[in-house]
């Protein structure tokens, strides 16, 4: 993977419809296909410009810049492992070099390696853990000086059901998204004062990609028990993320949970 991060930017004028973010900057990792994606339109809609992170889905990177282009956004796109620590950090800096501030970092980018614990290697543990969590850490890390100088920033960590409910066949998963909650109430403590807020939404199951490799006989075991017999759409996972970066002031520390009822605090 090259440390050199990639860039295009595009600048068609003022966003259409509610600017609640217009002037901030949004640093989305792994925007490039599902939940991701959508966070980063959401951001866009509401005035933001985006810096689209993705480590391999170029073409799929390129489109969602065009989305974010014909909503009069501008966006880069930057390319880079965020599990490799200078690459996590170049990204940051190369945003901050082309934009001179980021108001929101989500960290979404995440992965799966789905094993029982009896078949889990070491190797399938800590690349999920070297993504998901080492991840978070290296963005937030290289993001805060800026937020603190600016007195400003909002950090939003998509976590996971599954670090709250647990999911068979998920402890590397779960110890990863179960850490980026303890990870962020810590953060929230140390930023408040700066007014930096550090909350986690954490998504039940989701109709993404990723979800779609599950087999349709455990999709519909799942869907049963989900109270409101569906699973999410990206969308409704964005709009959350969406409202921890604009309307959410008050709120650092926090969790929110958008599951469909599967579980409850």
């Amino acid at each position: 993977m090259s440390k050199e991060a990639t860039f295009e930017t595009v600048n068609n004028g003022n966003a259409n419809g509610a600017c609640t973010l217009l002037g901030k900057v949004a640093l989305v990792t792994g925007a490039s296909r599902g939940i991701g994606h959508a966070i980063a339109l959401e951001l866009a809609r509401r005035g933001a410009d985006i810096a689209i992170n993705y480590r391999t889905s170029q073409t799929d990177a390129e489109e969602l810049g065009q989305q974010i282009a014909g909503l009069g956004r501008r966006y880069l796109l930057v390319q880079g492992h965020i599990g490799e620590p200078y690459e996590a950090r170049e990204i940051v800096r190369r945003v901050l070099e082309e934009w001179g501030h980021i108001d929101i970092l989500v960290n979404n980018a995440g992965i799966t390696r789905d094993h029982s614990i009896r078949k889990l290697t070491d190797e399938e543990w800590h690349e999920v853990m070297k993504v998901n969590l080492d991840g978070t850490f290296y963005t937030t890390s290289a993001a805060i000086p800026k937020m603190i100088e600016q007195k400003y920033g909002r950090i939003i960590n998509i976590s996971s059901f599954s670090a709250e409910g647990g999911i068979i066949g998920q402890a590397n998963y779960a110890a990863s998204k179960g850490g980026m909650m303890a990870f962020t109430k810590v953060i929230a403590l140390e930023l408040a004062k700066y007014n930096v807020t550090a909350n986690c939404v954490a998504p039940g199951f989701t109709a993404t990609d990723m979800f779609s490799k599950v087999s349709p006989e455990i999709q519909d075991q799942i869907k049963s028990k989900i109270p409101m017999g569906r699973f999410a759409t990206p969308e409704e996972i964005a709009k959350a993320a969406a409202f921890l970066a604009a309307d959410a002031d008050y709120i650092t520390g926090e969790t929110i949970n958008v599951n469909g009822g599967i579980y409850f605090h």
